[in-house]
């Protein structure tokens, strides 16, 4: 594989607390790590149970237009974000403005 052609890290783990499910994403939420995010998504909203579902995004450093639209899904059903820094907080506010648009 040349120089520069290697995906992205990503991580993805799922934290189960007694009234909140959060998932934590870190890395790039971009190219085909924004299809197996929302498989788990899928899968984590399946086992809610009437708790709380955030995803942490304090260790994305980067989020494509795929995820922005998986975000605003996920807006969309209540899920609440964990952001930190100067940009994700941004993309967090712009993309529940245009989810709500």
């Amino acid at each position: 594989m040349g120089a520069g052609m290697a995906d992205p890290m990503f991580r993805l783990t799922v934290h189960d607390a007694e009234n909140l499910l959060v998932m934590k994403l870190e890395g790039c939420l971009a190219g085909p790590w924004v299809r197996e995010t929302y498989r788990c998504w899928q899968r984590v909203m399946a086992m809610l149970n009437g708790r709380v579902m955030e995803v942490d995004m304090r260790d994305v450093c980067h989020v494509d237009d795929e995820g922005r639209k998986l975000m605003a899904l996920m807006h969309l059903e209540g899920v609440r974000f964990r952001t930190a820094g100067c940009l994700m907080p941004e993309i967090v506010r712009e993309v529940a403005e245009a989810a709500e648009a």
